[in-house]
């Protein structure tokens, strides 16, 4: 291997394919040789690309971790409020673990942004109504339009992250497109942190179990119960200071499934259209069509945030392009599904809140998908896909805040 690379010092081409057979032992005798060479700017090149070592994790300043550990407190404070009490855990939990996770998200992105005091009073009163609002309404299992409230809420809150991650600049659409890449990483790494905490738990609870100690309830109810607040916090943290952890699994993900989703979804809509077994008259099956709608439109907009990051081919534009396509069918058959029971059953707040999620919906992809046409045709840049993605997201946070606190009051919370 050695006399390979100094016969081919100076071809680029040979030096990748020797390294591609074996770069294990390319890099072996390329340090050996590196030294009597180094005034080779190729070399130096490839000297960087094999010995770089990757930036340490980053904590960021003490005045940062201060802050993080704060809101972590504070958000563990609200988690123990069951605790502190005696109010029904299950009652409590049901309508507030987004009060405990979207509030201090938020503060942290605001203390990051340093966004200015008189436009922070707006994620402050909407968190502060949100609070109180959720636990004056009755239970969830209680009332139609109070399990909306539930299902919505988060969706509002997370707006309300969203206002202050973009730093309150709602013209700034790029910055909007970086909060749906977060959102992903943050997944990811909850994911990651998630794991392991399962993994330190099982350890402690054989421990313990080794002395005849058990410690389950009393662990689960004074110790967990921090890492409702303490895990996205601390992931937010992480990612923050070191974007470098996961940016690489997330186009990954949205490399491999896209397609894969794109083939499953042609076979389903195939299937239905076969077995017609259409979700007009079974709303079992329109869930369903709802759920995959929105899945899809997720994996949709992250796809093509990742494809205008990494400047992807003309065959994941042909790929996102069909999937919006089919993404538009699906939609067209939900919302001629809700239309008819309307129609057949009257008006119920589920059926109000499905049909104006599916409407917002059918509009954007439709704004999406003639921007990726005209990507395809090479009449529009990737960017342009991502601003019609960008311009459409405070709708969705004014229509769930329609459904959120207007809804319920019109039908009364039946």
């Amino acid at each position: 291997m050695k006399d390979s690379i100094l016969a081919h010092i100076d071809n680029p081409a040979q030096l990748e394919k020797l390294y591609r057979e074996n770069n294990a032992e390319f890099k072996k005798q390329f340090n050996v040789i590196y030294p009597n060479y180094k005034d080779k700017l190729g070399l130096q090149v490839w000297n960087e690309r094999l010995n770089y070592e990757s930036e340490k994790l980053a904590l960021g300043g003490k005045n940062e971790i201060s802050a993080v550990i704060i809101l972590i407190l504070f958000g563990g404070l609200i988690a123990n409020i069951p605790n502190l009490t005696g109010i029904n855990e299950e009652s409590f939990f049901s309508k507030n673990i987004p009060l405990i996770i979207f509030p201090i998200l938020s503060a942290y992105f605001i203390w990051i942004q340093k966004i200015e005091f008189n436009k922070i009073w707006f994620p402050i009163i909407a968190i502060v109504i949100s609070a109180i609002y959720v636990n004056l309404i009755p239970n969830y299992n209680k009332s139609d339009s109070a399990m909306l409230v539930g299902i919505h809420l988060p969706m509002f809150l997370w707006s309300i992250l969203g206002y202050a991650y973009i730093g309150a600049k709602l013209n700034d659409h790029p910055r909007k497109i970086e909060f749906l890449k977060f959102n992903g990483d943050l997944i990811i790494m909850c994911g990651i942190i998630l794991l392991s905490c399962m993994v330190f738990t099982l350890i402690t609870f054989g421990l313990f179990e080794l002395i005849n100690i058990k410690i389950e309830e009393n662990y689960f109810r004074y110790f967990a119960i921090w890492w409702i607040a303490a895990i996205p916090m601390i992931a937010s943290f992480l990612l923050q200071n070191n974007p470098q952890l996961i940016n690489k699994v997330s186009p990954i993900i949205a490399k491999i499934f896209t397609p894969l989703v794109f083939i499953n979804l042609l076979i389903y809509l195939t299937a239905v259209i076969y077995t017609g077994k259409y979700p007009y008259n079974d709303r079992n099956l329109l869930l369903v069509f709802n759920v995959l709608l929105i899945g899809v439109m997720a994996l949709i907009l992250f796809s093509v945030a990742e494809a205008g990051k990494n400047n992807k081919g003309l065959f994941t534009l042909y790929i996102l392009f069909g999937l919006s396509i089919l993404t538009i069918i699906i939609n067209s058959i939900a919302l001629s599904a809700i239309s008819f029971r309307i129609l057949q059953y009257g008006m119920t707040p589920n059926r109000i809140a499905v049909l104006g999620g599916n409407i917002l919906i059918f509009i954007h992809l439709l704004m999406v998908s003639f921007k990726l046409y005209k990507s395809v045709r090479n009449k529009a840049k990737i960017e342009e896909v991502e601003t019609s993605i960008a311009q459409f997201l405070p709708i969705y946070s004014i229509w769930t805040a329609i459904i959120v606190f207007i809804l319920p009051f019109i039908f009364h919370y039946k």
